[in-house]
């Protein structure tokens, strides 16, 4: 990356002059971005984005507008309540949110963007890619650790180690996977503690603020352990074995398949869970609650332990992928299987296709994908489905059983010959 692509597009490299073309294009309104920016190639004063993106502020805290580094001061705030008045509850937000923000809010949006050498503009995309929503100029809304953490991303792509396009998009996996997290963990604990404790639901939301100190140690150092041992884990399947993977899925293809072009071979299965929309309406919230965990926890065991990968859970249905055609086979009895025998949750329709797919956004694109759907649509209630040219790629393995099916008119897809997966020789998938 050389210094003038740099510049371009999101310009993360480039310094914020947006405060000087304050002085040539007069005042800015209330919250906005002072009306215009500096283009450092053409010399022009331009118009921002519409959008602003600043980060958010712990739920029910507000702001700290006691700091003002403008000129001219504003005018004074009213007196502030004295110490002995601010509930424990209160307190304990404070002390939580300075902990985990690593220090008070002393810091505007433009004071971050400048600390790090950024126009607000290029700022508030790495924001927005992060996930946070907008703030104005004047909230005093940030730290010094928000101003670290700009710095962090934006030298990546001064030292020419990532693209700009390759910042924001990695920017934003951060963004969207901690978001999800955060909340399943923290539902979880409420969860816990109305179940251990016996209080309310709005009781344990309180008391989460006052217990989460004890935990934040323990969940960041997993959360580090974790992201490393998933990105070794992720390297050996997207790139060290990403050829054998499409040299072994060449048997059967003649070339001119729509998934051809694709770039990684994989077994691609779901899981549907059979009457479930007829199931949640009958159920109160927690029943409900604890089928869906039970059938996620299932779902991520098995798949877990039979090498696959748990790509995404939508409702009363799974999807997964494994590196060969018998992994995703032995996956796919295992689920049916354990849905069957299960006391609690309904049977499952299962269908799995041995093809190639796309992989972005932690998501998995093709063909291959959009059949596996539509197959198991097709499936009887505890049966597994698989397409021709999986059943030949496994109908030399002694693990299974291929009875064919009549032939079907798919959406898409026109006619296809479903294969019915039963298991043959061995014990399966065990689950010690």
């Amino acid at each position: 990356m050389n210094a003038e692509n740099v510049h371009q597009d999101i310009d993360l490299a480039a310094p914020d002059l947006a405060r000087e073309s304050e002085d040539v294009a007069g005042p800015a309104a209330p919250g906005s971005d002072a009306g215009t920016a500096f283009d450092t190639e053409t010399g022009a004063l331009t118009e921002p984005a519409e959008s602003e993106l600043g980060i958010h502020p712990v739920p029910g805290v507000e702001p700290d507008l006691d700091t003002d580094l403008d000129p001219e001061p504003p005018a004074p705030e009213p007196a502030a309540p004295p110490t002995g008045t601010v509930s424990a509850e209160r307190l304990a937000a404070k002390a939580l949110e300075a902990r985990l923000l690593g220090g008070e809010r002393k810091l505007r949006r433009r004071e971050v963007a400048a600390g790090a050498g950024l126009s607000l503009l290029s700022a508030r995309k790495l924001w927005r890619a992060l996930g946070f929503p907008n703030l104005g100029d004047e909230d005093v809304a940030f730290t010094e650790r928000d101003q670290s953490a700009l710095s962090t991303i934006v030298d990546l792509v001064r030292d020419g180690k990532l693209t700009e396009e390759a910042a924001i998009s990695v920017t934003r996996a951060i963004g969207q996977m901690t978001d999800r997290m955060v909340v399943w963990q923290i539902e979880a604990l409420v969860e816990d503690m109305v179940q251990e404790q016996g209080v309310p639901d709005a009781v344990a939301r309180k008391r989460l603020v006052s217990e989460l100190p004890n935990l934040i140690d323990a969940l960041e150092e997993m959360l580090v352990y974790s992201w490393r041992r998933q990105l070794n884990a992720a390297v050996q399947r997207l790139a060290v074995r990403a050829e054998a993977g499409l040299q072994s899925s060449e048997e059967g293809r003649e070339g001119d398949e729509d998934d051809s072009p694709l770039p990684l071979a994989r077994a691609v299965g779901f899981a549907d869970l059979v009457s479930y929309t007829s199931l949640s309406r009958r159920m109160n919230e927690k029943t409900l609650a604890q089928l869906v965990q039970r059938f996620e926890n299932k779902c991520a065991e098995i798949i877990s332990v039979g090498g696959g990968r748990l790509v995404k859970t939508v409702g009363d249905e799974v999807l997964y992928i494994a590196e060969t055609p018998a992994a995703g086979a032995e996956i796919s009895l295992a689920l049916c299987r354990a849905f069957t025998e299960d006391e609690i949750l309904p049977q499952a329709r299962v269908a799995m296709v041995w093809g190639r797919i796309l992989s972005r956004l932690g998501d998995i694109y093709g063909p291959t994908v959009n059949l596996a759907a539509r197959l198991t649509a097709l499936a009887d209630p505890g049966t597994v489905l698989v397409d021709s040219m999986t059943a030949a790629a496994l109908e030399q393995d002694e693990r299974f059983v291929l009875v064919p099916r009549p032939a079907e008119d798919v959406r898409g897809f026109g006619e296809i010959h479903p294969v019915q997966l039963q298991p043959g020789s061995g014990r399966g998938l065990i689950l010690d």
